[in-house]
């Protein structure tokens, strides 16, 4: 048990799916896990732990944004011996040709602020997905009916976004959607270096270049 999370010892996999909103943690634990069982819900944050395809999986809420995320991370890998970390969750698309409800694999994440970037000073650390994750989560997407974007994300820490013109230089530079996690799930991932991340996403809306930024976690 830790400050955040009730789990018992063993109760977490080594594989955690980490979708920002605890309720969608919940959906998928009882639609693709079998034998689900609830292994937290301090303040709210639910999480499951059970098996696919006779695989042991935990799938647990990170919050909205990445000071949440940090805090279940940390924990997670630190305290719970979790190893492989994917992000699963929705983002607004920041190119045309990404439609809503294709999938989007993050290879990296850029970002304008992170709990994480304080102790970089003065140097832009870029965050990247693990290889070996991003090429397994390319191949399980070969054979199904969805289409598919690899490439670089903006992980924003504002959800009503007043800058305009920095959406149109993230667009400009092909960044291929926004959402609030990703960047410091990678960079967790990378300080700790016991485990692996990932994020794969489906565009739920576009980002508005003119307004609030839509569709992050």
């Amino acid at each position: 048990m830790t400050v955040h999370i009730g789990a018992k010892p063993g109760d977490i996999s080594e594989t955690v799916l980490m979708p920002g909103d605890p309720y969608r943690a919940k959906w998928a634990a009882e639609t693709f896990l079998d034998d689900a069982v609830l292994v937290n819900e301090v303040r709210g944050m639910l999480g499951f732990t059970g098996t696919w395809n006779g695989h042991r999986v935990t799938i647990h809420g990170s919050g909205m944004g990445m000071p949440s995320l940090s805090i279940y991370a940390n924990e997670l890998i630190r305290d719970y011996g979790a190893k492989t970390l994917i992000r699963i969750g929705s983002c607004g698309g920041m190119q045309p040709h990404v439609s809503v409800r294709d999938v989007v694999i993050a290879m990296t994440a850029s970002t304008a602020g992170s709990p994480s970037r304080t102790m970089f000073r003065e140097l832009n650390y870029a965050p990247c997905a693990d290889f070996g994750l991003l090429q397994a989560a390319v191949a399980a997407t070969s054979g199904l009916d969805v289409k598919t974007h690899v490439g670089g994300i903006y992980s924003s820490d504002t959800f009503y976004d007043e800058r305009p013109d920095l959406n149109e230089e993230m667009t400009r530079h092909g960044i291929l959607a926004v959402e609030m996690e990703a960047a410091e799930l990678y960079t967790v991932a990378a300080r700790l270096q016991s485990s692996r991340a990932g994020s794969a996403d489906r565009k739920r809306s576009p980002a508005n270049p003119r307004g609030p930024t839509l569709g992050p976690t």
